[in-house]
């Protein structure tokens, strides 16, 4: 007589996997210990499975995942925040992987795969490296950063009063290396250059927090975005300054999709991004 097809299928799969699942007498049909033991494992794996359709769906909408994102210090204390606060409300199940790194390391690690997207400082370039999408989010002014009270020579400043950069331009200067952040740093001596000056430059720090302390320990003067008003260090005061200086830019820079298309989480990073963007006036509609 043949046997059923169920019981088929039963010894199909106790031949392929060597261990034998039931005991079936001509009553009954009943798990061996084995069985037993692996019946837990079926039914997890089961179970898993039948999650998979729900799970590619949220991936699809990019509910669930991960995004790995750098940025630089000055972000810190500007649009970065406000930025992680919006899309942790909309994606409380996306996991967050962040870096801090200067815009060179970011873009070199965004043409490795590295990392998903990025905040830099725009560069001093007519376009960002082949390959990469490039969305501008805010920009901001230059304070001049001075021990408390400083005072240019011969100058009685009110607590708010703008300064010119000359009247500060004999100051020792704090500023990022060029090596770690060349971009930052062209547009701070460009600057000097541009109003024929040429700064002193004294000490050299790969991090905004540790520029800012040098500047409190009366080590020198530095030049920072205007967000760096919100970090408050004792001893530290910033200054305005009275010539329309630079602009320092920071921007949202991911690998550009056009041929593969981009993730559905980062999809939603970007439009987030724009958002808060168009909110300040930096950005257009967001790249497809």
């Amino acid at each position: 007589m043949t046997q059923p097809p169920l019981s088929q299928q039963i010894q199909a799969l106790e031949e392929e996997i060597g261990v034998q699942l039931f005991v079936r007498t001509r009553r009954s049909v009943a798990l061996t210990p084995a069985g037993q033991q692996w019946l837990p494992e079926v039914r997890r794996v089961l179970a898993d499975a039948a999650a998979l359709p729900g799970l590619a769906q949220r991936l699809a909408r990019g509910e669930v995942g991960s995004l790995s994102l750098a940025f630089v210090s000055t972000a810190d204390y500007g649009i970065l925040p406000d930025l992680l606060r919006r899309f942790r409300a909309r994606h409380p199940e996306v996991q967050l992987q962040l870096r801090e790194a200067t815009s060179d390391v970011q873009l070199e690690a965004l043409m490795e795969g590295a990392i998903d997207a990025g905040l830099v400082i725009r560069p001093q370039l007519p376009a960002m490296p082949h390959g990469l999408a490039y969305l501008p989010l805010v920009s901001e002014p230059l304070v001049l950063a001075v021990p408390d009270g400083w005072r240019p020579a011969g100058a009685v400043l009110a607590g708010d009063a703008a300064v010119s950069l000359r009247e500060a331009a004999h100051e020792p200067l704090i500023i990022f290396p060029r090596r770690s952040a060349p971009a930052f740093y062209d547009i701070i001596t460009g600057y000097y250059a541009r109003e024929g000056l040429v700064p002193v430059i004294a000490q050299e720090a790969i991090q905004m927090q540790t520029i800012v302390s040098l500047v409190s320990a009366g080590m020198g003067v530095a030049l920072v975005p205007a967000s760096l008003c919100n970090l408050r260090r004792t001893g530290v005061s910033y200054l305005a300054l009275r010539e329309a200086g630079p602009q320092i830019e920071t921007g949202l820079v991911w690998r550009d999709g056009a041929s593969a298309g981009v993730a559905p989480v980062l999809r939603s990073f970007i439009d987030i991004a724009t958002a808060l963007a168009q909110e300040a006036g930096a950005a257009g509609p967001a790249p497809r």
